[in-house]
């Protein structure tokens, strides 16, 4: 049903404790439609029992319905789906009912729900070069991985690790000293690779780039040498 214009929306905010696998629904209609309501409201999770709450007030030519789900993510869906919506020319109202959880349920839900989070988190670091399960293992390091450039011991480490990468590179003779690149250039005459026909594109392509260099030194060398003035010899009237 559409809203008057000057209703506001009724915003809540809902916290682990408020939600739950058991859910009431209100405002159905007195037409004994239980199995269809049922039907509804599995199709976003197994439902574990769904009965008529015939003692519990009610609108007139109304009933009120007790679902209970397996899981309490289940429920949060078929809730956030499900409220406010048509129902056999109703509007349903759909709201948790924590009060009919024991001890036991209690406490499967927020432990579900603290690894909900730390799977959450432990995502988010990943995707920023943490560790999942260094994250799961030990809740405080998160954060701590991108900053260890900051460490003065970590900047150490790595100036040492280059430094040994530096001196490997000049014992293989390629002098990488600071501000000197490898050379970009080899052998053309040396085959690389194990199959023939690897080095045989390896060297049509290296010919062709020779080609195109020696046509581009033969150009530039004719641009830098001096034209030949043209004489007009033709016969003026």
């Amino acid at each position: 049903m559409p809203r008057y214009r000057d209703d506001l929306p009724a915003v809540r905010a809902y916290t682990v404790c408020d939600e739950s696998r058991y859910l009431i629904v209100r405002n159905v209609p007195a037409l004994g439609c239980g199995d269809e309501l049922s039907k509804l409201f599995g199709t976003f999770g197994e439902i574990d029992e769904c009965k008529p709450m015939d003692a519990e007030d009610c609108e007139p030519f109304t009933d009120v319905y007790w679902i209970k789900f397996s899981q309490v993510s289940n429920a949060r869906f078929a809730k956030r789906k499900l409220d406010d919506s048509i129902f056999l020319g109703n509007p349903l109202q759909v709201s948790y009912a924590p009060q009919y959880e024991s001890l036991l349920e209690v406490m499967e839900k927020l432990e579900g729900r603290r690894k909900e989070v730390l799977g959450r988190i432990g995502s988010a670091a990943g995707r920023n070069g943490g560790s999942k399960s260094q994250v799961l293992n030990n809740p405080s390091s998160i954060g701590t991985s991108n900053h260890h450039w900051l460490d003065p011991a970590s900047s150490a480490s790595n100036k040492s690790e280059f430094q040994a990468r530096q001196s490997e590179y000049a014992k293989e003779g390629w002098n990488c000293h600071l501000g000197e690149a490898p050379p970009s250039h080899v052998s053309s005459n040396k085959e690389y690779f194990a199959a023939p026909s690897m080095n045989r594109t390896v060297r049509l392509v290296r010919e062709k780039l020779d080609k195109i260099r020696s046509n581009t030194e033969i150009a530039e060398t004719a641009s830098s040498s001096p034209k030949r003035i043209k004489v007009d010899n033709r016969r003026r009237i």
